[in-house]
């Protein structure tokens, strides 16, 4: 199993200098792709590349996000 720090730069490889393009929650469409009963938040980069929450590291379902901003402390899923 990798190390937090291999972990850790392959994260940072992965998002050093990318630009957001949008952000939306994923279309119900989308989540069913993966077999999912939630929609996550998901990032998209201008590079092509996106991210999103997920319940675990298995994919069992979509995620929520928590933030660091007193108004907005938690991204829920829909």
């Amino acid at each position: 199993m990798p190390s937090q720090q291999k972990w850790e730069a392959d994260i940072k490889n992965f998002l050093r200098g990318k630009t957001i393009k949008t952000v939306r929650y994923m279309s119900e469409e989308e989540a069913k792709q993966y077999d999912w009963y939630s929609r996550p938040l998901a990032i998209f980069f201008t590079d092509g590349t996106f991210i999103f929450p997920m319940m675990d590291d298995e994919g069992n379902d979509g995620g929520a996000l928590a933030t660091s901003d007193d108004q907005l402390p938690v991204i829920p899923v829909m």
